[in-house]
């Protein structure tokens, strides 16, 4: 299992920033301008993208190309999340704590009908 950056092939790394950046490969390739199935080919290591595409390609990512060639550098880093991201995951997290009081509550009982028998 790759460790860093560099152990990573060219397409793994294209793969890894387009996920980070949160873009599917059919949005990639439209704002690239080329045919889905060439990112594609790209991000399984068939085929390498051209100098200039290359440099439209770290540019979209917001990487390094020297990054996305060789995987030297800053990788990519997910943006921060947004108001909407975190009320969902407050409204998620009250959810999950009120499931686990009521959970903690039935253990109570339950504890106390075996001690009381």
């Amino acid at each position: 299992m790759p460790t860093s950056s560099s152990d990573y092939t060219l397409g793994e790394r294209i793969c890894k920033a387009r996920d980070i950046a949160g873009l599917s490969t059919a949005q990639l390739a439209r704002r690239l301008g080329i045919k889905t199935a060439t990112l594609h080919s790209w991000e399984s290591d068939r085929s390498e993208p051209r100098s200039n595409k290359l440099v439209l390609l770290a540019g979209v990512l917001n990487v390094s190309p020297t990054w996305l060639l060789v995987g030297r550098g800053a990788p990519p880093v997910a943006e921060e999340q947004t108001t909407a991201d975190i009320d969902n995951m407050r409204v998620a997290l009250d959810r999950v704590q009120r499931h686990a009081q009521a959970l903690a509550d039935e253990i109570a009982v339950l504890q106390e009908r075996l001690n009381g028998s």
